[in-house]
C-alpha cells in the first residue's frame, strides 16, 4: 500500500510539475492565491497524500476565479503527520 501512495503521489507531482515547466509560461501568472494553485497542490499531496491532498488542490483550483477570494492560503496542516513528527 505504500509504495502505491507513493507511485501515485510523485505521478501526480510529475503532472503538476510538466505543468509548471511546460505549460504555465505560457499562460502567464493568472493564480490569485499564495502559494500557486500548482504549489498548493504539491504540498498538499506531501502534506496529505495521494488522494486528499489531489483532493484539496481541486477544490483550491475551483476557488481560483475572478469573483473569488484571494491572498495568503496555505495547505491544512495534517494532524496525524504532526503526531508522527512528535
Amino acid at each position: 500500500m505504500k509504495a502505491l501512495k507513493f507511485i501515485f503521489s510523485k505521478l501526480i507531482i510529475g503532472i503538476v510539475r510538466f505543468y509548471q515547466l511546460a505549460i504555465s509560461p505560457w499562460l502567464g501568472s493568472s493564480c490569485r492565491y499564495s502559494p500557486t494553485c500548482s504549489h498548493y497542490m504539491i504540498e498538499a499531496v506531501n502534506e496529505w497524500g495521494p488522494l486528499k491532498g489531489f483532493w484539496l488542490g481541486l477544490k483550491r483550483i475551483g476557488r481560483c476565479h475572478p469573483w473569488g477570494s484571494d491572498g495568503y492560503d496555505p495547505v491544512p496542516e495534517n494532524p496525524d503527520k504532526k503526531k508522527l513528527k512528535s
